[in-house]
């Protein structure tokens, strides 16, 4: 079910605007694909291999997801925790990085295929020659281990610029990922669509002044979403 926030804005008005949009920007996890079940997974293993008496249950990282990047996401549980020395720096960056390892490990194994609309979403843009970017605060590394196996070992050559979480010193809400996606276009905001499915992402793009279209995810289905150009339950909606 679609449901439009802007009042009187139709399904073909939604179209009409995302095909005249300078670039379409588009997050990652829970975005392109429903990933986030697959790093929560990989943080659990993280932590076996760490011997740490930690697991994190889906009601747990829903509420951690509140948090972006992964490195914040294991400080912040860290600091929930009511006894024992807070974990340091270095264990929290090792820990990280062995879940990334596991991340790109499962992914290899299992795979995990691009939402509803989203390849039909790329096609059309491509068919148009509309400039695509990709704005997320996952890491490079976890871009690849998701797209090389859809789209190609090339999918970079797809995208005008990517602007991971490597990239810029604040995570979403910060506007700082959209504002570096812009500066690398060189076009205004307002020219743009931003595509995501969280309060925070859209929260970030709104920061820097760029139109979001919301599609829903199974980990922040019932966030607020004030604001968005357009909320969809997957992009398949656009294509029917």
């Amino acid at each position: 079910m679609s449901l439009a926030v802007v009042p009187n804005l139709t399904r073909d008005e939604l179209r009409a605007r995302i095909a005249g949009a300078g670039a379409l920007l588009l997050d990652v996890d829970g975005t392109m694909a429903e990933t986030e079940e697959i790093h929560r997974e990989a943080f659990n293993e993280a932590f076996v291999d760490a011997k740490l008496d930690w697991h994190w249950g889906r009601r747990v990282y829903k509420e951690l997801l509140r948090v972006a990047g992964g490195k914040e996401r294991i400080r912040a549980f860290d600091q929930m925790r009511r006894s024992g020395p807070p974990l340091s720096d270095a264990v929290i960056a090792r820990l990280h990085r062995v879940k990334t390892e596991r991340f790109a490990a499962l992914m290899a194994d299992k795979g995990c295929p691009l939402r509803p609309g989203v390849k039909e979403l790329l096609d059309a843009a491509i068919g148009r020659g509309q400039r695509m970017a990709i704005a997320t605060t996952t890491t490079r590394v976890n871009i690849d281990a998701l797209l090389a196996p859809v789209l190609g070992r090339d999918w970079e050559t797809m995208f005008a610029a990517v602007v991971a979480a490597d990239d810029v010193a604040r995570k979403k809400p910060a506007p700082d990922v959209y504002i570096e996606v812009l500066s690398q276009l060189d076009l205004p905001a307002a020219n743009c669509i931003a595509i995501e499915d969280s309060g925070n992402g859209l929260m970030a793009a709104t920061r820097a002044g760029v139109p979001v279209l919301i599609t829903r995810s199974l980990y922040f289905h019932d966030d607020s979403f004030n604001g968005a150009l357009a909320v969809l339950d997957d992009l398949s909606e656009l294509f029917t």
